[in-house]
């Protein structure tokens, strides 16, 4: 069909059929459809959404557009997790060698950033030599002997999403529930997973601002993955502030490799971390109880074997073999740190986290446009928490930016993110709720 009259039937909020979808996907994947009738068609889905079927329907034909990968050689179980993106959300890089150093095997495929929510892959892209399109025999191979592999999208791999993906960024159509569902589980089921535990970020750094918003995204998800024929559950979690205490790419990967070596760990991202690590350890049928898959997670990461794992991927696809051991060399960095400085007494009440991942975007850590370089190295560290008491001419953070103009910019969108409270405010719980096959009906 023209893909003008499956636009126009989109448009007049008729349901599409599975081949209309079909044909939609394969004119993603050969570029029979211009950008422009591939942006109407998200708009016209964004406005009038898609059934339950529809979503199915295109998250099975975008996994169709390319290869589905087979992991029967493994001889352990196969699982993977997905979040919906935040604000210093890299719990990807703790979370996937966590899992692996107990048994499964994760076979990441992460996209970059979207919106003003960081991309695990662009964080990976901050380590010298890493190769995260390596190709599938690379893929497979450091799979199989690291346990786990974090990368990006290939040409062979959902091919039709990955196109999807970059107009969705940049035409105001991020946020429409069947297409975020059809992205996400399009590539994981290309990565021939056997079960899937998905993080849905909640509050004001998110996609879904509310709770509502979040528990609809959270019950597609789950529902599109079972009736696509991949078990799957997901959890809640709180993103009403960055939940590292960095927001940026180099300095989320050296955040990640100081949780791993138990340097330091930010509180709330230790607590969403292991509770998906929990989580997919029940999945993968690794842990019978919820209190066994804690104590195999705590025990990966407070022997080092996480650590271990996290390293032996990292020099499996190409960076260097002591990055563990020498992650604050081996990273960029900007010449530019600054502080931001509070300008009262009294407690962090609330953050925009939003503002801030924009920010970071503002100083060149992420993409106005699909094509844009990403600059690694700037950001911001020792983001202060809600909660924690602060005094005037202390940080509530450090900007790591390459000018003086930029540094003092994004210093002042950080101290207007910032709002000081006299009184401690009470915190939300990290971890809000989960969903699963029953709730999503």
């Amino acid at each position: 069909m023209l893909p003008q009259e499956i636009i126009r039937r989109k448009r007049d909020r008729v349901e599409l059929t599975p081949e209309e979808i079909a044909d939609f996907a394969a004119g993603l994947a050969t570029d029979s459809w211009s950008e422009g009738q591939v942006a109407a068609l998200a708009m016209a889905i964004c406005l009038n959404g898609m059934s339950r079927e529809e979503a199915v329907a295109l998250t099975l034909a975008m996994r169709d557009s390319g290869d589905v990968l087979d992991w029967r050689f493994l001889d352990g179980p196969v699982t993977d997790k997905h979040s919906t993106g935040g604000v210093g959300d890299n719990v990807s890089l703790m979370l996937a060698p966590i899992v692996a150093a107990c048994g499964a095997y994760v076979p990441m495929i992460s996209g970059r950033g979207l919106g003003h929510t960081g991309g695990t892959l662009d964080k990976m892209d901050s380590i010298p030599g890493y190769r995260s399109q390596p190709g599938l025999d690379a893929f497979r191979r450091t799979v199989r002997e690291a346990g786990y592999a974090i990368i990006g999208q290939t040409g062979d791999l959902a091919p039709a999403d990955k196109r999807f993906y970059a107009v969705r960024d940049v035409t105001g159509t991020v946020e429409s529930v069947p297409l975020i569902t059809a992205s996400i589980l399009s590539k994981k089921l290309a990565a021939g997973l056997q079960s899937l535990v998905l993080d849905v970020k909640c509050g004001n750094g998110a996609f879904m601002a509310t709770a509502g918003k979040a528990r609809r995204l959270a019950e597609s998800l789950v529902a599109v993955a079972n009736g696509a024929g991949l078990p799957a559950t997901a959890l809640i979690t709180d993103m009403n502030e960055p939940l590292a205490s960095a927001a940026g790419n180099a300095v989320e990967v050296l955040n990640a490799v100081d949780f791993l070596t138990g340097r330091t760990r930010d509180r709330r991202l230790e607590e969403v971390t292991l509770a998906l690590a929990g989580e997919m350890l029940l999945a993968s049928g690794l842990a019978a109880t919820a209190r066994v898959a804690a104590d195999l997670s705590q025990d990966a990461l407070s022997s080092g074997r996480a650590a271990e794992v996290f390293g032996r991927m990292v020099a499996e696809l190409g960076g260097p073999a002591d990055f563990i051991e020498n992650a604050r060399r081996h990273l960029g960095r900007a010449e530019i740190v600054l502080e931001a400085k509070a300008k009262r007494d009294g407690f962090v009440g609330s953050i925009d986290a939003r503002a801030l991942g924009v920010a970071v975007i503002e100083l060149g850590g992420g993409r106005r446009r699909p094509e844009d370089a990403i600059d690694h190295a700037v950001g911001f560290t020792g983001l202060m928490p809600v909660g924690a008491e602060i005094s005037a001419g202390e940080p509530l953070a450090i900007v790591h930016a390459r000018s003086q103009d930029a540094a003092e910019a994004a210093a002042r969108v950080l101290l207007a993110a910032y709002k000081i409270s006299d009184k401690r405010p009470r915190r939300a719980d990290a971890v809000r709720r989960k969903i699963d096959a029953g709730q999503a009906g």
